[in-house]
């Protein structure tokens, strides 16, 4: 496989301070990629530290925040990795999560589309990866009813704009994992163990419902997500890419 293969793209990631949206500013970086990596936490940006990466802080859910951020980048790659995981049923629900989730997990992927479409048309070409996730349409989990909704309107949105844009050199496409150690995965777990008699348990039914045996890794999803922003996927878009192993299948 050939070396620096994002040389001369300008990539901007959310969430880009931990987990898979750090593991992408990294991956894309070491590929020759002009990264903007941001988060809301600029404590934890701090930290990320590459010649290739600069980091600043932008709030996907405000609308000024998006604009201004896109602006500054004109990215010919965005990675929306931004979102926050609900647990419960319908009968959890409440209306503020429900509001909340879709905010955070939806529109703020529309709102940095929206952004940065334009520049993409103008340019001729663009390539966008969506964080959904395998619960969503593609396979249902236990009390993740907010979580699970979401993600099916992440992979509906991603169709949606990859049509609209086919013709336009513009791709589109999302990513939909299973589990993924990540600092957001050790809160869940913490959280849970609470429930089910301890962290180790916790972890114990997370890790037997992937068929593997194993959590995946954060850079194991980083390499599809480099994938689908480099020219060698220019053939793929409109695409739900599972990368879960196996828990669907």
């Amino acid at each position: 496989m050939s070396k620096l293969r994002l040389i001369g793209k300008r990539a901007i990631i959310t969430a880009a301070a931990q987990g898979i949206g750090r593991a992408s500013a990294l991956a894309m970086a070491n590929e020759g990629a002009k990264v903007f990596a941001t988060d809301v936490n600029a404590e934890a940006l701090a930290g990320l530290a590459h010649e290739n990466i600069e980091t600043f802080v932008l709030d996907v859910r405000d609308a000024d925040s998006v604009k201004d951020g896109v602006a500054k980048v004109n990215p010919d790659i965005l990675f929306n990795c931004a979102g926050f995981v609900h647990h419960g049923t319908a009968l959890d629900a409440t209306d503020a999560e429900w509001d909340f989730a879709f905010d955070l997990n939806v529109r703020s992927m529309w709102r940095m589309m929206q952004a940065a479409l334009p520049g993409m048309l103008e340019r001729g070409g663009g390539s966008i990866v969506n964080m959904s996730s395998a619960c969503s349409s593609i396979i249902g989990a236990p009390n993740r009813f907010i979580y699970g909704t979401t993600k099916a309107a992440v992979i509906g949105m991603t169709k949606s704009v990859a049509v609209d844009y086919i013709t336009k050199g513009i791709r589109c496409n999302c990513i939909c994992p299973g589990t993924v150690e990540s600092p957001s995965l050790e809160e869940r777990l913490h959280a849970l163990g609470k429930q089910v008699g301890g962290y180790e348990e916790a972890k114990k039914q997370f890790v037997a419902r992937q068929p593997m045996g194993r959590i995946a890794t954060a850079d194991e999803i980083a390499a599809l997500v480099v994938y689908l922003a480099s020219d060698e996927s220019g053939f793929t878009t409109g695409q739900p890419h599972i990368i879960d192993g196996g828990w669907s299948g």
